[in-house]
């Protein structure tokens, strides 16, 4: 059924059946005369035959009884046990087929009226539009039931647009699926400005090239900057000015555009009108409303990352220090703009008795965890610079958290270049190894650790490791090395193999962050903190 023929008392197309052609005469002019467009088949297997292979299926079939290649009730049990065609309603007519045991067969074979001849005019009418009333109606509540079904589908579809873009590109396709047209889709938020996608029928959907067309900007402005809230207007062809790009400004539109109010943010969607039945604009305007949702929350989702992040940052070194003991180098990766902020960290600190490093990450990705972070920092270097061995200093650390109630545990690795340059102090609290390359080219790992931060208990002392001119040392976060379904020691031997690999000349320890990055690059996922240094 078209949307142009939703209405109950709209004409039809009728499939007649009979093998008597005075008979198919008399009835396709009483069915003409009420306005509806007649197809004609003079046995069953034409009918069935017509019904296969018709580009748009009748609504309702009339047939005979008594044909000569098979019953009209075989017909009709063909007819509803086909996919294709079972809801198609089928009024049995039948001059000698008449007696209470055929008009019983009948209807529980399928048939949904069952009329005896001669029928006069006003009844085979009044029955034809009675099984078209029925018919339409239930097909609008199963449309209305699948548009809404697609509607849920698509709204839950845009919680997983990490951008407006994609966004846009979501709920195109979501309304191609919905009403089986193209439709475009036009969002806007005072950052990214407009943005033009343009959904096919069977859910594609492809972003309009260039700077936002005349339409496009049309089409916002349909509703007033500052009117919040949703609204439906159709419009006629050629008002809006410039081209449209889904039907070349050749028919109306549907557009349905939503609005935030004092934000900017702003969905239109616009479907040509003659797609649209009934009950799909109620549909349209909810899409266009949950679209616009979505776009604000996706824009206020954003503001707060970049707010959180920019904490953050405030948590971590602005500087590296310059020390005659080694050169230092760092890399601090967030993860993408969509992810939650984590809690990885790294100190650099020149104390007495040489030159401290540490890498941690606290457990979790929230504004808890960077809070966490801050403070484990500040403490770190505070008891750092009062001179406490690395294993001191997690024991401290553990009391502070235990003081303070944190609700996250953290990982941390902390290591004392001594002052000869000669020699390590490792601690670890349940972080990844401390990575010693040494100046021949070997790379090993510091494994002795102890329990993380947060958990109560006593931490071992620290362990001493001899180095010497030329020692590459590395620190890294789970964000470098791990990715979901791989094996981080399988990762962190692939780490040791490419470190070792390096030319035996490397020196330069900017040239080591790039090397570990190109071999392990960032998946958007996690925080990463890359700390090397290499040994005068």
């Amino acid at each position: 059924m078209t949307p142009g023929r939703a209405g109950s008392d709209a004409g039809a197309r009728v499939l007649l059946v009979d093998d008597n052609p005075t008979n198919r005469y008399v009835l396709g002019t009483y069915l003409r005369r009420a306005g509806h467009e007649v197809l004609e088949a003079e046995d069953g297997g034409g009918a069935l035959a017509l019904l296969r292979e018709a580009s748009e299926l009748p609504e309702v079939a009339v047939i005979d009884v008594r044909l000569p290649d098979m019953t009209g009730f075989e017909v009709c049990e063909v007819i509803k046990a086909d996919e294709k065609t079972a809801a198609l309603p089928v009024i049995h007519v039948s001059a000698s087929a008449i007696s209470v045991t055929d008009r019983a067969q009948g209807l529980n074979r399928g048939a949904d009226a069952y009329l005896t001849e001669p029928v006069a005019p006003n009844e085979l009418v009044a029955t034809v539009a009675a099984a078209l009333r029925y018919a339409r109606a239930r097909q609008r509540a199963e449309t209305l039931a699948a548009r809404l079904t697609e509607l849920n589908r698509a709204t839950l579809d845009f919680y997983h647009a990490e951008d407006v873009a994609e966004l846009a590109a979501r709920a195109a396709s979501g309304a191609g699926r919905i009403f089986g047209t193209p439709a475009l889709v036009v969002v806007r938020t005072a950052e990214d400005g407009l943005v033009q996608v343009v959904g096919t029928r069977d859910g594609g959907a492809r972003r309009l090239p260039g700077p936002p067309t005349r339409f496009a900007r049309e089409v916002m402005r349909l509703q007033g900057r500052d009117e919040a809230g949703v609204r439906m207007e159709v419009v006629p062809a050629g008002r809006l000015a410039g081209e449209d790009p889904l039907t070349g400004g050749t028919q109306a539109l549907a557009v349905a555009s939503a609005r935030v109010k004092g934000t900017g943010s702003a969905a239109g969607v616009v479907l040509p009108q003659e797609a649209l039945g009934g009950d799909d604009h109620e549909v349209l305007t909810q899409l266009a409303h949950a679209c616009a949702l979505s776009l604000e929350a996706l824009r206020s989702y954003r503001e707060e990352h970049a707010l959180a992040l920019t904490l953050q940052r405030t948590f971590l070194p602005v500087s590296l220090p310059s020390t005659p003991l080694a050169e230092l180098a760092v890399r601090y990766l967030p993860a993408s703009q969509t992810a939650e902020i984590g809690g990885d960290f790294y100190e650099a600190l020149p104390v007495d008795g040489g030159l401290l490093l540490a890498v941690g990450d606290v457990a979790g990705h929230s504004l808890d965890a960077a809070v966490v972070m801050g403070e484990l920092r500040h403490a770190l270097r505070a008891y750092a610079l009062e001179g406490h061995a690395p294993h001191d200093i997690l024991s401290r650390l553990e009391h502070l958290l235990l003081q303070v109630d944190s609700p996250v545990g953290a990982t941390l690795c902390v290591a004392l270049v001594e002052e000869s340059g000669r020699a390590l102090q490792v601690a670890n609290a349940g972080h990844l190894p401390l990575a010693v390359r040494d100046g021949g080219g070997q790379t090993r790992f510091v494994r002795e650790h102890g329990p993380m931060l947060g958990l109560g208990l006593s931490h071992p002392p620290s362990v001493r490791v001899p180095v010497g001119p030329g020692t590459h040392l590395v620190m890294v976060t789970d964000g470098l090395l791990e990715r979901r379904g791989g094996d981080l020691d399988e990762a962190m031997d692939r780490m040791a193999r490419v470190l070792t690999g390096a030319p035996p000349d490397l020196g330069d320890v900017e040239d080591v962050c790039e090397l570990l990055l190109n071999h392990f690059p960032p998946d958007g996922n996690d925080d990463i903190a890359l700390l090397t240094a290499r040994l005068r």
